[in-house]
């Protein structure tokens, strides 16, 4: 077993190596580096080449790099995003995403003998991987941008809202046991970040001590960062809950204590997780995709897709629409949002673990759910790109143009071009000067 294990582990290490080359051998990198880890996991899994063995061992360190992954987005929250106008209206359009995705369930079959089942695909059609958009987003030069922040505000909705879903609704304990054990977590997050934020404020001997040694082979801040992260993760787990949401807690409590943040540690943090655990949960995750079951089902797969633009990324787009602060962003830009915030994965995977072991629905639809969480990573920001660089206001100018004279198709198609690099120029542009401000 520990021979597996150790081949396993090193054949995960070489695939987490590769895939950002094949992501950057690409233009623009329009395919995400996770799409390439999530297909490296499938044809490595043991529906496929069968050299990647998920035994206890990997599972525990594939649920560090799913708690990393949601570390680390809780960590890129601002509270005043969540609480500010932009922020409640994100609240108010996953509450409609969910009421919809409730009323889409029912048809598709899963919650009339199965409630539990009707639960877990509604909350799955209002997923938005908001870990997963975060390194996208990044690399895109979008994070303090218009657009980043609308992605903020509807995404972070779309990520904490199901996690606390699943624990209320995705268990056959008592709605009021669920409700109390929640409110217990949250006391005992707060009350860690009180805690943690007071020795900081303070400046007492264990502050200095941590300061003092943050550079040194003890690494105390990292493993601060690794006591929280474990604890509440455990804490979770203790309470019944998924440990998704111990980790999410973890990343704000680590906010609230270093609100202004932290570069030495962020970088840190990012080499450890990015590094290695984050790649092997999403390698890991991609072992679990079963092409033959999904081929068998395509039908499933492409209903999914078209309800997760349905029920998620259509409203998104009319709220923004509706909005007076982002309605004067052009409907690309507001495609561009919406496509992004309909991104899926990490909480399906979780979801389909949870529905999948309770009886809920088969391993056969758990795994195209999950096939589909995987394609809306590669589709959805890659329509993202799509949208934002696409000059909307010329497209039918474009077109009109060619249907009269053909023969400058070449010509139009150029000054087309043209029109799109003008405009990532100065999207470029606006994105370096937020960060200088």
């Amino acid at each position: 077993m520990e021979q597996t294990e150790f081949v396993s582990l090193f054949v995960i290490s070489l695939m987490a190596f590769v895939c950002p080359a094949l992501s950057q051998a690409l233009p623009n990198r329009i395919v995400p580096e996770t799409v390439f880890l999530l297909l490296a996991g499938m044809v490595a899994g043991p529906h496929m080449a069968d050299i990647v063995q998920t035994t206890d061992a990997i599972t525990l360190l594939s649920d560090l790099g799913l708690g990393f992954l949601f570390l680390l987005a809780g960590y890129e929250v601002e509270v005043r995003e969540l609480s500010g106008k932009g922020g409640r209206i994100g609240l108010l359009t996953w509450v409609a995403t969910f009421a919809l995705a409730l009323a889409v369930s029912i048809p598709i079959g899963l919650s009339r003998d199965n409630l539990l089942g009707g639960f877990a695909v509604a909350i799955i059609l209002t997923t938005t991987a908001y870990g997963t958009l975060v390194p996208i987003l990044k690399e895109r030069g979008l994070t303090d941008t218009p657009i980043g922040r609308s992605v903020v505000e509807y995404g972070i909705w779309g990520e904490l809202c199901p996690i606390v879903a699943m624990a209320l609704l995705l268990t056959t304990r008592a709605t009021w046991i669920t409700i109390a054990m929640l409110a217990a977590f949250v006391a005992v997050a707060v009350l860690a970040a009180l805690l943690s934020r007071k020795i900081q404020d303070e400046d007492t001997k264990l502050a200095r001590l941590v300061t003092a040694n943050a550079e040194t082979n003890s690494q105390m801040s990292v493993r601060g960062v690794l006591v929280l992260l474990v604890g509440l993760v455990t804490l979770s787990a203790l309470f019944n809950l998924d440990i998704v949401l111990g980790a999410f807690a973890a990343g704000f409590v680590l906010r609230a204590v270093i609100p202004h943040g932290n570069r030495s540690l962020e970088h840190k943090l990012n080499g450890l997780a990015y590094g290695f655990f984050i790649p092997l949960f999403f390698i890991v995750s991609g072992t679990k995709i079963n092409p033959i079951g999904v081929a068998s089902d395509p039908g499933m797969l492409v209903v999914f897709i078209a309800s997760l633009l349905l029920i998620r990324a259509v409203p998104i787009f009319l709220s923004l629409s509706w909005r007076k602060d982002t309605r004067s962003l052009d409907a690309g830009a507001r495609a561009s949002i919406a496509f992004y915030c309909t991104t899926a994965l990490p909480l399906i995977v979780a979801v389909v673990s949870v529905a999948t072991t309770a009886g809920a629905f088969p391993q056969e639809l758990g795994s195209v759910l999950i096939a589909a969480g995987g394609i809306t990573v590669v589709l959805m920001p890659m329509l993202g790109y799509i949208t934002l660089h696409t000059i909307d206001a010329e497209i039918g100018q474009a077109a009109r143009e060619i249907a009269a004279n053909p023969r400058k198709t070449v010509t139009v198609l150029k000054r087309h071009r043209r029109l799109e690099r003008e405009r990532t120029a100065s999207r470029r542009r606006e994105t370096r000067s937020h960060k200088r401000k």
